[in-house]
């Protein structure tokens, strides 16, 4: 926990652990998370697995609050556009405005407007980004696409998005630039060795 808070400046301020505000007033140290991960006396081990699929279910949850907030109707689906906005939502901003725009189209695209994406779909979405160095290869090698499966809607949408001049071809460069620009935002700040551990949890 001290090497953690070394590593930003509001961390520095509260190198004793001790929380300020609100209603809480004890030490980061004895929160939640740490005595889940190291027992009530903070003794026990941290195991592989356990650690593995505490992640797994972070990002899961993290997924279900991303599309939570574009299902704000509980429809239990999210439209055409707003998939759209959830993949461009960390694009360059010199690119972003041409992006808006075409998501925009989507409502005038009598075949896309009505499309509807499940939780599922998004989900495999998301596996898709975590895995895009193999696609950027399997795009250019017209191989298998890394295991993830995708819709035909997800497909639509995704040609409508970044087939930038219209021949019916993606725009590859584009569509890997603008998912790895998001995945490496969720990712951040990526650390090597124990600092970057750390960070990461």
């Amino acid at each position: 926990m001290g090497l953690m808070r070394a590593q930003n400046r509001q961390g520095a301020q509260h190198r004793d652990g001790l929380r300020t505000g609100f209603k809480v007033n004890g030490s980061v140290d004895n929160g939640g998370l740490v005595e889940y991960f190291f027992g009530e006396d903070g003794k026990e081990c941290l195991q592989h697995d356990k650690f593995a699929q505490f992640m797994r279910d972070l990002h899961d949850e993290i997924l279900k609050l991303e599309f939570a907030h574009y299902d704000y109707k509980l429809r239990g689906t999210i439209s055409a556009k707003d998939f759209a906005l959830s993949m461009v939502a960390s694009a360059d901003l010199s690119q972003l405005g041409r992006l808006l725009d075409r998501a925009d189209e989507l409502n005038n695209a009598p075949h896309l407007r009505d499309m509807r994406i499940t939780f599922e779909e998004f989900k495999n979405f998301a596996e898709l980004r975590k895995k895009l160095q193999p696609f950027s290869l399997a795009l250019s090698s017209f191989g298998k696409v890394c295991g993830v499966s995708l819709s035909d809607n997800m497909v639509e949408i995704i040609f409508h998005m970044f087939d930038t001049n219209r021949d019916g071809n993606l725009s590859s460069d584009e569509f890997v630039r603008v998912l790895y620009k998001r995945e490496r935002d969720i990712a951040q700040p990526m650390e090597e060795g124990v600092l970057g551990f750390f960070s990461c949890c």
